[in-house]
């Protein structure tokens, strides 16, 4: 058996860690400061877009690149990443006019970057560039520059892309968190773009997608006998059984902790009615609420079943904490 090391003492390993991370977390403390009209200008553009953020870079810059599309995307800017390289040999197909170009290279001096700048120009697409070096070729000739600047890298030798690439990054998430903002991007549009996600399912998922209904709806009339509930019960498996009036409407509900309580009270269970020892008026949900919030009512009253009613108080669907588990939603 092993125990987790508490994050106390030194080593060299550790103590390596630390003067990276504490370099790491200086670079992007320093972009605050930073931050000037060129950050507005580059939201502005983007806001006023018409097509997709292009995001481009190369080396480690294009993989960072590729993360900054894939946030601004999933926080309700359309983008998408297209490599440098294969621009130049087709791939500017995929730019147009309409779009807005995001161009990242620490030097600002990449070639396979800065050749597109010709292109792009005779297009009229924008072009936003993030650089280590406002004065570098793809800062002068972008509309809008982010310096994403930082004084060294983590890199005990200062050549790999560390303390870069996190700055890029994070100045990368600021600018899709302030979009984001702008645009009232709420919780719900998130999930739409994260439909298989545990949050999507969370915001997305109504009872009326889970329930059971038709044949799998348990149900048994006022004034059965206590042995049909039981066996209506046992046949759909799902711990209760509605009770229901001449007119259709709910009564109450039979379940499993029901049957334990009423054990403890009823010698003789030959001579009872359904109608004797049920929950009346049973706890109940709408069809089209979410199903995080019929797990909250699950929970709040310690309960493993709903029975689902329409407006006038007919159940047409019953859910089980089970079928909420297997969606995913909890």
């Amino acid at each position: 058996m092993t125990t987790d090391t508490p994050p106390t003492g030194s080593s060299p390993l550790r103590d390596s860690a630390r003067r990276t991370l504490q370099l790491e977390q200086q670079a992007i403390a320093a972009l605050i400061e930073r931050l000037d009209g060129g950050f507005d200008r580059a939201c502005e553009l983007i806001l006023a877009c018409r097509g997709r953020v292009v995001v481009t870079g190369m080396g480690k810059s294009g993989h960072v690149a590729g993360k900054v599309a894939a946030t601004l995307a999933s926080t309700g800017t359309p983008a998408f990443f297209v490599h440098p390289g294969e621009a130049s040999h087709g791939d500017l197909g995929m730019i147009t006019p309409g779009d807005v170009v995001l161009a990242l290279s620490n030097s600002g001096e990449t070639a396979e970057v800065t050749a597109l700048l010709p292109l792009l120009k005779r297009m009229g697409t924008p072009l936003i560039s993030m650089t280590g070096r406002p004065g570098s070729t793809l800062a002068r000739h972008a509309d809008a520059h982010l310096d994403a600047g930082v004084e060294r890298e983590a890199c005990p030798l200062d050549l790999a892309p560390t303390s870069s690439t996190t700055a890029a990054l994070a100045l990368g998430d600021a600018l899709a968190v302030a979009l984001l903002e702008s645009r009232g991007f709420t919780a719900e549009d998130f999930a739409r773009s994260h439909p298989g996600g545990s949050l999507g399912k969370r915001l997305l998922l109504r009872v009326a997608d889970l329930m059971h209904q038709g044949s799998r709806l348990p149900s048994v009339p006022l004034g059965s006998p206590l042995r049909d509930a039981l066996l209506e019960i046992t046949r759909q498996g799902l711990g209760f059984t509605c009770v229901v009036d001449d007119d259709g409407r709910l009564s109450g509900v039979y379940t499993d902790g029901d049957l334990r309580r009423t054990l403890d009270q009823h010698s003789n269970l030959s001579d009872l009615k359904v109608d004797d020892v049920m929950t009346r008026p049973g706890k109940r949900v709408n069809a089209e609420i979410l199903a995080a919030e019929a797990v909250r009512i699950m929970e709040d009253n310690r309960i493993t079943a709903l029975a689902v009613v329409d407006d006038d108080g007919r159940p047409v669907g019953a859910l089980h904490m089970h079928d909420l588990l297997a969606s995913g939603v909890i």
